[in-house]
C-alpha cells in the first residue's frame, strides 16, 4: 500500500497499481544497502579481473510494425537463453536480466487518459524509468533533484507513476535489495522543437541530476538509478531471472505495450557483482563479452575531458561529466561513452564503429576511404577492445557488431514475414524452416544494422561505404598530421636537458619493463613490440 507523502505543486504521482493519482508514493522498507555486500580486494584477489560472458539478442519487424507479439517473442528469447546466466546460492537470485523496447505511447497515454491528463503527441514527451530507495526521505530526495532538473533544464513535469510489479517470485535475498521503481514523465520545453533535442535534454537532465544526488551524499544513495530516460526507449530490467522479467514488470503483460523491437539481454556477472543497476539492457546496448581495454579507455577520457567540444551540446557538455563512475562495469562505461559520443550528434553506427573498429591497419585490400575513416577516428579515441558482441538500438535502428577477433557468437535470420532475429545462438526462436529467407552469422569486426523508419537491412559494405564517403577523411589526415621526419631541425645535436633521465621516465610513466621489453625491441632490431 502507498503512504501520504508531501505534495509538490505540479507533480502528479500514481498510486501502486500502476495508476496516476495525486498525491502517492510507494511503500518505505529497510533499507537494501545492508545486504548487498561485495568482497572487497583481499590477498590475490582484486574484483577488477572479474570476467564475464552473457546472453545477448533482439528481435525486430523490418518495416517498423508495432505489436504485442514482438515484446512476448522477445521475453521468449530471453528465456531460451537462461543457461546464459548464472544464479547464486539463492536459486532465484539471478545476475540480472532486462529487455528494451520501443517507448509503449498507447499504454501511458490510456493510463494517463484515465486520470484526465493529456499526454503531449508522441516524440514530445519522454520517460525515465528510475530506481530509487525504499527509505522514503532519501527517496523523496532523488526525486526533487530530478525535478528540479526538469525545471532547471527548461522542461516541464507532467507527473510520476509506479511502474506495477510483482515480487512474489523474487528470492528472499533479492527483496532485500528490490528498489522502488518509478517513471518519471517529462513534457517538452517551448525551445525544444525535434525530438532529437529533446533527446539531448533528457540526457542533460539524468546526468545533471545524477551528478546532484551523488553529491548529496544520501545513506541510500547508491540505490538510485536511471535505467532509461528517452522519448524513444523504454528499459525494463533488474536483478531478475530470465523468467522473472515478464512476470516482475506487470507493463509487459499488457497488450497495449506494443513495439516493433525488442533487444534483451541475460547476465552473466563476473565482471562486477549483480546488482539492480548493472543488469542489461543499459540505454543503448547490451554486451556480451568483456573489454579488456577498459582501464586504458576511461583514463584516456579523463585526460581529454578538458579538450573535448561540442557544438550540438554545447556548454551543456560541462553538465555531463564526471562520464563515468568508479565502480561500473565495463559495459556500463561503454554504454556512457556512446551515449555522449550519440548526443554529440553521431549516429549510433558511426559511433559503434569509432568505439569498436575492425581490423582496418594491416588490411591492405581494403576500400582507401574507409581505411581513412577508421585513421582517421584512431587519432580520435582508442578501441574499446576485447571479445565482445554488441547489440544496440535508439529505438530508429537495431543491431549488433563483433569485435574484430570475433571470438563471440552471434546468428541470425531472416523471415518471410518481415522478422529479423539475433541471438548469442541459434533456435532462440522456434522458426519453421520454411520461413526463413537467410540464415548467417556475425563475422569479426562486421555489423548488422536494422533501419526501422527505411524498413529494410543494412549491409556492413553499404553501411560502411556511406560513412567513410560522408567526409573528406583522407583530406583532412594529409592536411593536420604532421611527421616527424618531415620537420626542419636548427641543431643536429640534441639538446642538453638538465633533468635526470630517471626523473623524466617517471614523469612520463616508463617502467623497467618498458625499456627492457619495448624500447629494446625497437632501438635494437627495429621492430614494433608485441605483447599479451
Amino acid at each position: 500500500m502507498n503512504q501520504p507523502a508531501q505534495h509538490r505543486p505540479g507533480a502528479v504521482l500514481p498510486s501502486g497499481n500502476g495508476a496516476v493519482s495525486p498525491v502517492n508514493v510507494p511503500a518505505s522498507g529497510a533499507s537494501p544497502i545492508a545486504a548487498q555486500k561485495h568482497p572487497l580486494a583481499q590477498g590475490l584477489y582484486h574484483p577488477a579481473n572479474e570476467h564475464d560472458a552473457c546472453g545477448v539478442g533482439f528481435v525486430a519487424h523490418i518495416k517498423g510494425q508495432k505489436s504485442h507479439a514482438i515484446v512476448q517473442q522477445g521475453l521468449l528469447i530471453l528465456k531460451n537463453l537462461t543457461h546464459r546466466g548464472a544464479v547464486g546460492a539463492d536459486p532465484k537470485a539471478s545476475d540480472g536480466a532486462g529487455i528494451l523496447l520501443q517507448m509503449p505511447d498507447a499504454l501511458f497515454r490510456e493510463e494517463w487518459a484515465k486520470q484526465g491528463v493529456t499526454l503531449p503527441p508522441f516524440g514530445e514527451y519522454g520517460v525515465g524509468m528510475v530506481f530509487l530507495p525504499r527509505e522514503p526521505a532519501s527517496r523523496l530526495a532523488c526525486e526533487y533533484e530530478i525535478e528540479r532538473a526538469i525545471r532547471h533544464e527548461g522542461q516541464t513535469l507532467i507527473g510520476w507513476r509506479d511502474v506495477p510489479v510483482d515480487s512474489s517470485d523474487l528470492g528472499e535475498s533479492v527483496k532485500a535489495i528490490e528498489p522502488v521503481i518509478r517513471q518519471v514523465f517529462i513534457g517538452r520545453g517551448t525551445d525544444v522543437t525535434v525530438t532529437d533535442a529533446l533527446e539531448r535534454k533528457l540526457y542533460i537532465i539524468r546526468k545533471a541530476s545524477g551528478h546532484a544526488i551523488q553529491a548529496l551524499n544520501l545513506e541510500h544513495g547508491k540505490e538510485f538509478y536511471v535505467a532509461s530516460m528517452s522519448a524513444r526507449t523504454m528499459v525494463y530490467k533488474g536483478m531478475l531471472m530470465a523468467d522473472q522479467v515478464g512476470s516482475y514488470f506487470l507493463d509487459l503483460q499488457d497488450p497495449r505495450l506494443v513495439s516493433a523491437l525488442a533487444l534483451i539481454h541475460q547476465r552473466f556477472s563476473t565482471n562486477t557483482f549483480p546488482t539492480w543497476d548493472l543488469a542489461h539492457p543499459f540505454r543503448l546496448i547490451a554486451h556480451n563479452g568483456e573489454i579488456n581495454t577498459l582501464r586504458g579507455n576511461v583514463n584516456w577520457l579523463r585526460a581529454r575531458q578538458g579538450a573535448i567540444s561540442s557544438p550540438i551540446l554545447g556548454r551543456d557538455l560541462d553538465k555531463v561529466w564526471p562520464l563515468i563512475y568508479d565502480g561500473q562495469s565495463d559495459s556500463a562505461s561503454f554504454d556512457n561513452a556512446l551515449e555522449l559520443l550519440v548526443m554529440s550528434g553521431y549516429s549510433i553506427a558511426h559511433a559503434v564503429m569509432m568505439m569498436i573498429p575492425e581490423a582496418w591497419e594491416g588490411h591492405t585490400l581494403m576500400d582507401a576511404s574507409r581505411r581513412a575513416f577508421y585513421e582517421y577516428h584512431a587519432a580520435m579515441m582508442e578501441p574499446w577492445d576485447g571479445p565482445a558482441a554488441i547489440a544496440f538500438s535508439d529505438g530508429r535502428q537495431i543491431g549488433a557488431t563483433l569485435d574484430r577477433n570475433g571470438l563471440r557468437p552471434a546468428r541470425y535470420i531472416v523471415t518471410d514475414d518481415d522478422l529479423v532475429i539475433m541471438g548469442s545462438e541459434s533456435g532462440v526462436l522456434p522458426i519453421a524452416e520454411e520461413r526463413i529467407v537467410k540464415k548467417w552469422r556475425l563475422q569479426p569486426g562486421r555489423m548488422f544494422l536494422v533501419d526501422l523508419e527505411k524498413g529494410r537491412i543494412i549491409d556492413d559494405a553499404e553501411l560502411k561505404e556511406s560513412l567513410a564517403s560522408a567526409k573528406p577523411y583522407r583530406e583532412w589526415i594529409d592536411r593536420i598530421r604532421i611527421k616527424l621526419d618531415d620537420i626542419e631541425s636548427d641543431t643536429d645535436q640534441p639538446q642538453a636537458c638538465s633533468v635526470p633521465l630517471l626523473d623524466r621516465q617517471q614523469a612520463f610513466g616508463w617502467s623497467q619493463e618498458d625499456i627492457k621489453f619495448i624500447l629494446s625491441a625497437m632501438g635494437g632490431n627495429g621492430e614494433e613490440p608485441t605483447g599479451s
